[in-house]
């Protein structure tokens, strides 16, 4: 029984426990409870923990009313960023505002609210580098997404438009430093880049 719960959670990290109960059970063998799987799990060192998000570019999704909801998996300790333990991210859903911006290390562009990427940039003929879809880069704006998201924690908005004015209000109120802070960061990005052999890092 031991084995079979194991072999569940390996095959698929983002079953739950009654996904596995179901699964090690048949008519000649009792059902385990999911309480008992779940010990059985943790003795194994397979532990409940949320996945790493696979980065994208310099667009992002903010929705109007909480978030998608939080996944869980089971990983082995010292796995967290195993491709096979990620989270893609998803850019699109109702009730959400998407935009973009841009940094530099004088100055952060105006934030911008936006529907398709492709066509935005098409229609203003902005020259885009080519880039792999769900590639594990280490854009520093993505941490100035995160930093977004945490100011405007807890605040709600009735609309679009006004999501999109709290997002603005807050992305002004940012300040170089933190900016600067993460272009310095740039060469140790890159060097753990180089170390995890193209796989995603810590950033």
């Amino acid at each position: 029984m031991d084995r079979n719960i194991l072999r569940a959670c390996r095959e698929d990290p983002r079953c739950t426990s009654t996904d596995i109960q179901v699964s090690v059970t048949s008519p000649n063998v009792p059902m385990p409870s999911k309480r008992t799987i779940k010990r059985r799990l943790q003795v194994a060192g397979l532990h409940g923990r949320r996945p790493v998000k696979k980065p994208l570019s310099d667009e992002s999704k903010f929705n109007l009313f909480g978030t998608d909801g939080i996944q869980w998996i089971r990983r082995p300790i010292g796995s967290r960023y195993a491709p096979q333990y990620q989270c893609p991210t998803v850019k699109h859903g109702d009730g959400s505002v998407m935009v973009w911006g841009c940094i530099s290390d004088t100055s952060m562009g105006p934030l911008k609210r936006i529907g398709h990427v492709a066509n935005w940039f098409r229609r203003r003929r902005v020259d885009l580098l080519e880039w792999p879809s769900q590639s594990p880069d280490f854009n520093p704006i993505e941490h100035m997404w995160e930093e977004l998201k945490r100011r405007l924690k807890g605040v709600r908005a009735s609309n679009a438009n006004q999501k999109f004015a709290q997002l603005e209000a807050a992305w002004k109120s940012i300040p170089m430093t933190v900016v600067q802070t993460l272009l310095d960061s740039m060469p140790r990005r890159c060097q753990a880049v180089i170390d995890a052999k193209g796989y995603p890092t810590k950033y």
